[in-house]
């Protein structure tokens, strides 16, 4: 993930604007897409990198902020800095009550925007960095047979081999035997490292059994 480039997407109706903002993304080293118009970002798609969304509150047709809430709608993490030349108060909470990382009023100072973007990257980062480990995790997951994977379910909640054994009606050996499956199939080191994977995939046990 340290290896992708960082861009930075700006939507403002002034060219004047964008282009200042380009310039100043481009001069630190990040890549700067450029768009005047809500319309055009959602047609562009999203980079592979790190990304945060530089985003003016008023804009022609659809605003700023009926693009997050848009996107929170739609489960899409973008990490958002509003700016704007007409803020106001009540704008500014429900933008920031919305999850934005900042609320910036031109003419604002160019370090604040950048201090604001690095902790959007950062936090992007962080997201790209988790999707990438559940997808992993989803993947091996998927090799299990479907008894591997009530075997593990009932493993991480400390069930021991002769109950899961009792649970589901087989011979302890055999629980031993898919147990250790699990652990080689998910590359768990240690039982807590398999319970913290099972929490992640929102594993629960697909049978209910007395304690």
């Amino acid at each position: 993930m340290e290896d992708q480039p960082s861009t930075v997407i700006v939507i403002d109706d002034d060219e004047g604007i964008r282009e200042s903002l380009g310039s100043l993304l481009r001069s630190v080293g990040f890549q700067a897409q450029l768009f005047s118009a809500v319309g055009e970002f959602l047609r562009s798609g999203r980079p592979e990198g790190p990304t945060c969304l530089v985003l003016d509150v008023r804009l022609p047709g659809q605003s700023g902020l009926e693009l997050q809430r848009e996107l929170a709608m739609a489960n899409y993490q973008l990490p958002i800095i509003f700016i704007t030349g007409h803020g106001d108060i009540p704008m500014s909470v429900q933008a920031m009550k919305s999850g934005a990382i900042e609320f910036l009023t031109k003419p604002f100072r160019d370090q604040d925007l950048l201090d604001a973007i690095q902790l959007g990257l950062a936090r992007d980062r962080a997201n790209l960095e988790n999707e990438r480990t559940l997808a992993g995790l989803r993947t091996r997951f998927d090799t299990l047979t479907p008894r591997e994977r009530e075997v593990m379910a009932l493993v991480v909640t400390g069930r021991l081999n002769k109950q899961i054994a009792a649970d589901l009606g087989i011979s302890e050996i055999t629980v031993k035997v898919h147990r250790g499956q699990v652990m080689r199939k998910m590359r768990a080191s240690s039982l807590p490292d398999l319970a913290r994977m099972a929490d992640k995939l929102h594993l629960a046990p697909e049978r209910s059994h007395a304690p």
